[in-house]
This record gives C-alpha cells, structure tokens and sequence, in this order.
C-alpha cells in the first residue's frame, strides 16, 4: 500500500481518483491547489504525487517544478493528470520533471499501471 497525494481542483476528479487508487489498496491524500500540494507533500512525504495541470494560483506545471526540486520532495515521483492533451503539454510536463503524464479522463487500468511504475522507481 502507497501513500499517494492527489492534487486537483475539481471535486468529480479528485473523487474518482481517490476511489480508483483506494480500490487498489493505497491510501489518499489530497490537495485542491498547487501550493496547498506543495506544502502537503513536504510534511507528509507520499510515496507518489498525482498532479493537475488547470488549477488556480499555481498551476500543475509550477508545482510539480517546485517538488522536484525542492530539497525535501525531490526523490517523490510526479505523475501529471491532465485533460491538456497536447504533445507539447507531455514535452513541458517532463521539461518540469514529471514521470509521467496522463491525459483525463484516465483509465484505471492506465493509471494503475503508471503508479505502481513511478513506485518502482
């Protein structure tokens, strides 16, 4: 079981992920904004971060850049959950140092499969 940190601003989305990865046994946590993420990850150290990119204040591509570098949050891998479904926007997201990008709606097949690659390390 992983702890894993869902960041994003809708309640539909944050809800179905929650359940998905809840049905396969990790524990959730949760974040309505960037910075909210930001400062969650570093106090409670997930084992992974799902990370939208549309959200107020700082968007998705600011935070994640801000977690993989940061001091204490650097070694949590950042999966990005997106409805941005352009190559450029896949491009950037790995620019900000994501492990993946995910475009939603996501399957729970897909988005299974990609978490527990990003716990494998």
């Amino acid at each position: 079981m992983a702890r894993i940190l869902v960041v994003d601003d809708s309640p539909t989305e944050t809800h179905q992920l929650v359940n998905a990865l809840a049905r396969h046994g990790h524990q959730v946590l949760t974040a309505a904004c960037g910075s909210d993420g930001i400062d969650i990850a570093a106090a409670e150290q997930p084992d992974v971060i799902l990370m939208d990119v549309v959200m107020p204040g700082i968007n998705g591509f600011q935070a994640t850049r801000q977690l993989t570098k940061g001091e204490h949050t650097s070694h949590i891998p950042v999966i990005i959950v997106s409805s941005k479904s352009q190559d450029a926007d896949r491009v950037w997201g790995e620019r900000q140092g994501a492990c993946g990008y995910l475009t939603k709606p996501v399957d729970d097949r897909l988005l299974i499969a990609t978490v527990n690659q990003a716990l494998a390390g």
